[in-house]
């Protein structure tokens, strides 16, 4: 009897947070209120539409969390969810919303960047929730798609992509391929206004440092890899080398001239931001019978460790010579060691 029971809530849990928010202009709209539970560094909650409006009522509209330490300093920026499949990313968000506490500056996340694309999976394959335990329970978090759901679009795909800066032709869903598109556009498609929205935001706030937390399939380059700005490919330089120092492996790549519409090309280029993409290896990436959660070679705890280290030490290196009045630092942050030796669950609030 307490087993069917605990199925009841869980079923009720999920129709609880399923419920859609808003109304949109789109079929089938509809967006899923993540399971995020703020900790005492959060001083606002509110919604990215705040900083562009033609967002306001559409799928991808998302929730934008501030710890706000009330002191000077630089103000930082954290993405995870550009692709709702690479969930490494979504829950080391997660994590700094829940017990990251700035003493000086301010933290801003949005944990799951593209609302609409986890809304929906690519592949049966793939898990739709990923369950984490905690010492009180489990949680739950969705594990989505790589793109904007075609259907919230607003536009069929093209018969090839092509961003408007010019570079090469890719697949025509990339259109819906958030990290295509930025700039974006106020009156575009919708994964265009998520963009232009992201971009409004960076510069309203005048953001300093931004992070966006992507998970690349174990065989590919881009795996373990940090790709940085070449405005500030010396900060990503002096990290890397403090993270082998302590143990961790990070790649390096500058953002490439001829490829446009990726975040960390066109957050730098358009805005003051020192923009940084950091990708870890998530086996579902490369297969489709890949596990993004339970692989032992590439236990998702480490992976948000990676995450979570490599901001850190990004943000050390810019503490080493910024002016005073642009440190940012923290009472309280989840340790990454402790993050790899003990799982998530161990830094989720209940």
């Amino acid at each position: 009897m307490r087993r069917y029971f605990r199925c009841f809530l869980f079923g009720f849990f999920l129709i609880f947070i399923a419920v859609p928010t808003f109304s949109s202009p789109f079929s089938g709209a509809g967006t899923i209120l993540h399971d995020v539970r703020p900790g005492k560094g959060i001083t606002r909650v509110t919604w990215l539409s705040e900083w562009s409006s033609p967002l306001e009522g559409t799928p991808a509209d998302t929730r934008v969390f501030i710890a706000d330490s009330g002191k000077p300093g630089a103000t930082v920026f954290i993405a995870g969810g550009t692709h709702a499949n690479e969930i490494a990313g979504i829950l080391s968000a997660v994590l700094l919303i829940e017990n990251a506490v700035p003493s000086a500056g301010r933290l801003i996340v949005i944990p799951d960047m593209n609302m609409s694309a986890s809304t929906w999976t690519e592949s049966t394959k793939v898990p739709s929730w990923v369950r984490i335990e905690t010492p009180n329970g489990p949680r739950f978090f969705k594990y989505g798609a790589r793109y904007t759901d075609p259907v919230h679009q607003g536009a069929p795909d093209p018969d090839r992509y092509v961003h408007p800066k010019g570079g090469d032709a890719l697949e025509g869903s990339e259109a819906r391929n958030l990290n295509r598109v930025y700039p974006g556009k106020p009156d575009g498609t919708l994964t265009e206004r998520l963009a232009w929205a992201l971009m409004s935001l960076l510069k309203q706030e005048g953001v300093d440092i931004a992070f966006d937390l992507h998970e690349a399939g174990p065989e590919s380059r881009l795996a373990n890899m940090i790709v940085a700005n070449p405005k500030n490919l010396d900060l990503a330089a002096l990290a890397v080398i403090n993270l082998e120092m302590d143990g961790i492996r990070m790649k390096l790549e500058p953002s490439s001239d001829a490829f446009h519409g990726l975040s960390h090309r066109e957050w730098g280029d358009g805005t003051k931001a020192y923009a940084f993409l950091i990708e870890t290896p998530n086996p579902a990436q490369s297969t489709e019978n890949g596990n993004p959660v339970e692989d032992p070679q590439y236990p998702l705890a480490g992976r948000i460790a990676t995450h979570l280290a490599s901001i850190g030490a990004i943000l050390d290196a810019w503490n080493m010579d910024c002016p005073p009045d642009k440190r940012i630092e923290f009472d309280a942050l989840p340790d990454w060691r402790a993050v790899a030796a003990s799982g998530a669950g161990a830094f989720l609030n209940w």
